[in-house]
């Protein structure tokens, strides 16, 4: 199931007995659980509430059986049980040999077929919501593709990031056009959380029958690192080293951890070297950058950028950048001197 069937399906009122959602769209999931619980009612911690976590996961069937006293039904809502996570290679088989040799079940499996064989009673009695990061596949992961709801939080697509966002600002009556709207996601990032916290920003500045314009993102808004990072890098393939060093220092100023900015700016510079390498090679460059379906939109960003050097400069710069990583945790050279020097260099 879609995330957009999930929430017109709780829209309608009507729980199902098992989820499972998992994902890195973490502010929509959230947001789903929170329509669950106000769909479910009132919660009592410990009656009709149950939280599980990977240390108490093998209570879950204990807490499933035990009543909720008073309550006609139970909510509980398993966070990070480790029950889906995947199977390192090797491990899989290991584990079919112990069942076979000791005939017992793994806990996946004992959940599995206590789902299987009371499911028509659940129905009646609890709602259980599984919440992870990321799933494998196993017995209990299909038992709950069968007989309930499965829902994967993607990272949304800038097209889809933009309906939401203009449905909420349709819902303040403030306008904000499609360039605009692609200037936002591409200064603020990707993160429905970041974005809708930035939004809101926007809206109460400009009012009801406003409009949005980019000068008040710019004024407004916190830039996504990867943002600023482009920024600069368009600053020193244009040979401005003066505003490259001012957008550095802007980045220091704001607290952003130096390491972390020196990091994004290798990763950063290898991309555009790796666009030159899958152009030479015919290679797929989204395959190549390892970008996800909502970032296809940075791909003519990098290749721009990768045009501004050449491959002989971007190895340089990368080794120069690796160098200063070394010689900072040697304790060598301070990182600040070190990458203002690497900056005015290239």
């Amino acid at each position: 199931m879609t995330v957009e069937e999930l929430e017109k399906n709780l829209k309608t009122g009507h729980l199902q007995s098992l989820y499972l959602l998992y994902g890195e769209e973490e502010y929509l999931l959230e947001s789903c659980v929170k329509k669950i619980k106000k769909l479910f009612g009132e919660l009592v911690n410990g009656i009709n509430y149950i939280q599980i976590d990977e240390k108490n996961v093998n209570s879950l069937i204990d807490n499933i059986q035990t009543p909720a006293f008073g309550y006609p039904r139970k909510l509980i809502i398993a966070k990070e049980t480790g029950l889906f996570k995947k199977e390192a290679r090797g491990k899989k088989k290991t584990e079919t040999t112990v069942k076979k040799n000791t005939k017992q079940e793994t806990i996946q499996e004992k959940i599995a077929t206590y789902i299987k064989e009371n499911i028509s009673d659940l129905q009646d009695t609890v709602t259980i919501i599984f919440i992870e990061k990321e799933i494998g596949s196993n017995e209990l992961q299909k038992t709950i593709n069968e007989l309930g709801i499965v829902c994967d939080f993607e990272k949304l697509k800038p097209i889809q990031i933009s309906k939401r966002i203009k449905a909420i600002c349709n819902a303040y009556k403030v306008t904000i056009d499609d360039k605009t709207m692609q200037y936002f996601i591409e200064t603020c990032g990707t993160s429905m959380l970041d974005l809708i916290n930035e939004i809101r920003k926007l809206i109460e500045y400009v009012g009801e029958n406003g409009t949005i314009t980019t000068k008040d993102i710019d004024k407004l808004s916190i830039r996504e690192l990867d943002s600023v990072i482009f920024d600069l890098t368009d600053n020193l393939g244009q040979k401005n080293i003066d505003k490259a060093l001012t957008t550095l220092h802007e980045l220091i100023y704001n607290k952003e951890p130096i390491q972390k900015i020196l990091v994004t700016l290798y990763n950063h510079f290898k991309k555009l070297y790796l666009i030159m390498l899958a152009e030479k090679y015919n290679e797929n460059i989204a395959e190549t950058l390892n970008l996800k379906p909502n970032q296809m939109f940075l791909i003519t960003k990098y290749k721009k950028q990768a045009t501004y050097f050449k491959k002989s400069e971007l190895r340089e710069i990368l080794e120069k950048l690796i160098d200063l990583d070394y010689k900072t945790k040697q304790g060598l050279i301070d990182i600040n001197i070190g990458l203002e020097a690497i900056l005015c260099m290239i």
